[in-house]
């Protein structure tokens, strides 16, 4: 029996390469959510159907509804009957990028809607399909380390908040209540990185540049297919012992930025200055 997919926000970026690495894994049926760019996901059901895959739908919804999270998921229950793969890709940047003074609540409900309330409430309503799925996984992406440097620390905090408050892959503890009722559900956080796609869009100048400097020790954009790849190996069951914890496609930046310094001890008056190499990682 094939495995059933659920992959919201998949019509292009970091979703479409999701979909397009499950395609071509063996025995997955996805199902791909886009909220407004219907061409888009139309083109990527597309390139999943050449890829490999064998049955693939697409569906309209907005996962800051709950009349369409119901939708997506009582449509997953009357198809396949099961869901083994939960992929909380969708997320969105502040309509408007605004400080504090100029912030206007339609921004903050708008991306709290689609970045925290929705994939938290979506995620309940798919655990109780997934519990029934023996081997399921909840997966979900957030970047740990750089959004805030895209200027989108709306969006950096909202996705951080869905994980404090729902199955928290940052704390071994606080894993979730299904995971800790044996339900089975295993719970994976992708690290995404700075990935090449539309919201990385207005910084590519200034990465392009970083690259050529060697910012990192995988000297490139990272693309979609790349995270991909850690999805789909959590979906295979590759990772089978990563389990409510988060799995970094980040080029090995974080490691990059760790960095030498030089702090001068004082010395004793007619001594000489002594320079030691402090190591420390920056915020």
């Amino acid at each position: 029996m094939n495995a059933v997919a659920l992959i919201t926000g998949s019509s292009r970026g970091i979703g479409r390469g999701i979909a397009l690495a499950l395609a071509r894994a063996d025995g997955m049926t996805s199902r791909s959510i886009y909220a407004g760019n219907e061409a888009a996901a139309r083109e990527c059901a597309e390139l999943c159907r050449a890829g490999g895959a064998g049955r693939v739908e697409i569906v309209q919804g907005d996962v800051s509804k709950s009349e369409d999270r119901a939708r997506m998921v009582e449509w997953v229950r009357d198809q396949f009957d099961r869901l083994d793969l939960l992929v909380n890709n969708a997320g969105i940047a502040p309509p408007v990028r605004a400080d504090l003074l100029e912030a206007t609540e339609a921004s903050f409900d708008a991306v709290l809607g689609v970045n925290l309330r929705g994939p938290y409430f979506l995620t309940q309503s798919a655990a109780r399909l997934m519990i029934d799925s023996r081997a399921a996984r909840w997966v979900a992406t957030r970047d740990r380390e750089h959004l805030e440097r895209f200027g989108l620390r709306g969006f950096h905090k909202s996705r951080r908040l869905l994980h404090l408050e729902s199955w928290s892959c940052d704390d071994d503890e606080a894993v979730g209540g299904a995971a800790r009722g044996g339900s089975g559900i295993a719970v994976h956080e992708i690290q995404p990185g700075i990935i090449a796609s539309d919201m990385t869009g207005p910084v590519k100048a200034k990465y392009d540049a970083l690259f050529a400097q060697g910012l990192a020790p995988i000297n490139r954009w990272g693309q979609p297919e790349d995270v991909g790849a850690c999805v789909t190996a959590i979906a295979l069951g590759h990772l089978s012992l990563q389990y409510g914890a988060g799995v970094s496609c980040g080029r090995g930046i974080p490691r990059a930025r760790a960095m030498m310094t030089s702090c001068e001890l004082k010395s004793p008056v007619g001594k000489p200055s002594i320079r030691t190499p402090l190591l420390f990682r920056s915020r």
